[in-house]
């Protein structure tokens, strides 16, 4: 059995699409499964449009996803020699010719064809003229006029085309270099690629595509066709839909496994299962369970597995992931107290940017308390009660989630007061908020000298009368 060799060639002419991503993970899935070759192409033939900072945005994308290659990245404009050899070769063996139609004619004859009802094909001009090279002149493939051309997709089926309605199309620009169709069979061909797998709006391009391989003596490869990624309102994905740059959800705080498994499962299955692994995906993935339909963008079941995700990662990962994502001017520098505060707030988050956004009460120096939540539980009834925790806590001996929670219950005991007498003016007084992790978690991540300080704080702003201030 031939070893599969499958291929992700995006155009660097913007960030990696989460289309495009979807594609290069199927493709990367399918080569891993079968043991095979993936190999990275980058079709940057386009020089108008094609830039090194999209070919950089790209490889990150990539690399960030896990996706790694195993020959390339190739540069399709480093092979433009061979695919110009290619071309001389068709047009000596008379299966291509040049053409000096302009593009006013073209339109001309395009407009005229639609006006009688007949598709807007070349029309074969300069098929038969026996034309040299000229300034101005493309090559145009000659093609089939007759017969059928067959694609045997192995996910749609096959998709029968009539020859007499596919044009002859151009391979060869003016200015020497090959146009998308042309060169992107050549490739292949010279990579001895097995499967393509890409999305469906190239299925029209595979019938031509396959005549060329069929002229040039090359072996046809398996062709599968992935249906597109539709928004909620099921138009194609844009960014009306939300943002569909992959680097742009990294931005946004979502880890890459999460997307992974995202995009896995849109248009592809295996029974109800909703979180793989890696090594899960890889051992189940298979061509036979992707749908023929298109499949729709649903950014609350991503946000859903980020949180997943989230909660189930080390704390000395998000550490990691999360150096870029802190806000300007508070310090992260205590690894070890960091970790603790990723723990409290990771089962609680849905991404990474939540998670620095929620954080900030634990780095300040001095908590800055919300306005309703300190006119309603930082008041003088609560004084004695904050007083007496912060004068127990240094006695404390075990000063951890179970010891606290005791100390607290005790508390209450002791003052016969019920637990939400303190519960939130204990809160707003270490966190400035009425909504946060455990008071018990929160107590043991600070540690005992911050509980202390930050009560002692609450109780000075309660005597300084600053709620009756703010009332006035």
């Amino acid at each position: 059995m031939e070893k599969i060799r499958t291929r992700f060639a995006p155009s660097p002419t913007g960030y990696l699409h989460i289309g495009g991503a979807r594609t290069a993970l199927f493709s990367w899935l399918y080569a891993r499964h079968h043991g095979g070759t993936f190999v990275l192409r980058i079709e940057d033939t386009d020089q108008e449009r094609s830039t090194d900072e999209s070919t950089k945005a790209i490889l990150d994308a990539m690399a960030w996803m896990g996706l790694n290659c195993d020959e390339g990245p190739y540069f399709q404009a480093q092979r433009v020699d061979l695919h110009r050899e290619m071309v001389q070769k068709l047009i000596k063996e008379d299966k291509a010719y040049y053409c000096t139609c302009t593009p006013e004619e073209l339109e001309a004859k395009r407009k005229q064809a639609l006006a009688t009802g007949k598709k807007p094909k070349y029309d074969g001009t300069c098929r038969d003229k026996k034309l040299s090279k000229s300034d101005n002149s493309v090559v145009r493939f000659r093609g089939k006029q007759d017969g059928v051309t067959i694609v045997e997709d192995l996910i749609k089926g096959n998709i029968i085309f009539n020859n007499e309605e596919l044009d002859d199309l151009i391979i060869e620009r003016s200015d020497g270099y090959p146009t998308y169709n042309f060169a992107v069979v050549i490739d292949d061909a010279m990579m001895n690629i097995t499967h393509v797998i890409r999305g469906d709006d190239h299925v029209n391009n595979t019938p031509r595509q396959i005549l060329m391989y069929q002229a040039l003596g090359f072996e046809v490869p398996k062709f599968a066709h992935v249906p597109m990624i539709l928004g909620s309102d099921k138009t194609r994905l844009s960014k009306r839909h939300g943002a569909t740059s992959v680097m742009a959800y990294k931005e946004m705080g979502y880890l890459p496994e999460a997307l992974v498994n995202y995009l896995v499962r849109l248009g592809w299955s295996h029974g109800d299962q909703e979180i793989f692994s890696l090594g899960q995906l890889v051992e189940l993935f298979s061509l036979d369970t992707v749908g023929k339909s298109p499949a729709v963008f649903n950014p609350e079941k991503l946000l859903w597995l980020n949180a997943h995700y989230i909660k189930e990662a080390h704390s000395d990962r998000l550490l990691t992931e999360m150096k870029p994502l802190w806000p300007a001017g508070i310090n992260t520098g205590d690894d070890a107290f960091t970790k603790k505060v990723i723990a409290d707030l990771q089962p609680r988050v849905k991404t990474l940017v939540e998670l620095a956004a929620t954080a900030d009460f634990y780095f300040a120096d001095k908590v800055s308390y919300e306005t309703q939540a300190a006119q309603k539980f930082l008041v003088p009834d609560v004084v004695a009660h904050l007083k007496a925790i912060a004068a127990a806590i240094p006695a404390l001996q075990t000063f951890s989630k179970d010891g606290v929670e005791e100390f607290l219950k005790a508390f209450t005991v002791e003052q016969n007061i019920k637990f939400k007498v303190i519960a939130q003016p204990l809160r707003v007084a270490l966190t400035g908020k009425t909504v946060s992790p455990g008071i018990d978690e929160v107590m043991v991540t600070l540690g005992k000298d911050r509980v202390i300080k930050r009560i002692n704080d609450a109780v000075a702003y309660i005597a300084s009368g600053a709620n009756a201030t703010v009332q006035q």
